[in-house]
């Protein structure tokens, strides 16, 4: 039997983690355990009392809550959940963002990717064919960006190079189990993944638009977030050299 472990981070998701959390517990894939665990930043709305509402209802599908005592931010959440699933012997952690964007249908595509090629880390992208919700376009141009950043640095082209929805296979859990980045985690963690030799392949998925909720990086704020993130990935690759 396969264990998947898939976190979910949340921060102030009470529109839409029931539904997120609904859909996990109804895939079903054969010889595979699938296990929501989800992550709860802090949140000030009801998230959590939601959750563990969920986690206690009769005759309901395994669920774990782990509800953090202080916000540690997006990568500080996703770290917690793929702890969770390393110290527990998961032999895969999925990660499935809480607003509802990741599709839990698409999951069985990153496991196949996964298995078939032997990778560590499998990327859902939605710009590979092209399909479901694309982004707005400036967030398009800023992922372009970084795209070609990464390239630079790693001679990878990864297309969807901020797409939280990935799947890790044990041995990248061992690595973020001790080090994962914290304020912009997606797009550094593949410096550190090509660093440590990791194998990662980009798998199409389709994805959808947020079910509720704000995202982090408003309008204003992605020239910033742009610079940060810019000297995050060049500190990540000097760091990891």
């Amino acid at each position: 039997m396969i264990k998947i472990a898939a976190v979910v981070p949340a921060y102030n998701e009470e529109e839409s983690i029931t539904n997120v959390v609904s859909s996990l517990h109804a895939l079903q894939l054969s010889g595979v355990e699938l296990l929501p665990v989800v992550v709860n930043d802090c949140s000030i709305d009801r998230t959590a009392d939601i959750v563990s509402k969920l986690e206690i209802q009769p005759n309901t599908s395994k669920l774990v809550l782990l509800d953090l005592p202080v916000n540690l931010g997006i990568g500080g959440a996703v770290q917690t959940g793929f702890r969770y699933a390393f110290e527990k012997g998961f032999d895969y952690a999925v990660q499935v963002d809480g607003d509802g964007q990741h599709s839990a249908a698409e999951i069985p595509k990153l496991l196949e990717a996964l298995q078939a090629t032997d990778s560590n880390v499998a990327i859902g992208s939605r710009f590979i064919q092209k399909e479901g919700f694309q982004s707005t376009g400036m967030r398009r141009m800023g992922i372009n960006y970084l795209k070609n950043l990464i390239r630079l640095f790693t001679g990878l082209s990864i297309l969807d190079n901020t797409s939280g929805f990935r799947m890790l296979d044990r041995k990248a859990l061992s690595l973020v189990n001790e080090y994962y980045p914290d304020e912009y985690p997606e797009p550094e963690s593949i410096i550190i993944y090509v660093k440590n030799k990791l194998k990662i392949i980009e798998v199409p998925v389709s994805m959808n638009e947020r079910q509720g909720g704000v995202s982090s990086i408003r309008y204003f704020d992605q020239l910033y977030y742009m610079v940060k993130v810019s000297l995050a990935i060049i500190y990540s690759y000097i760091r990891n050299k």
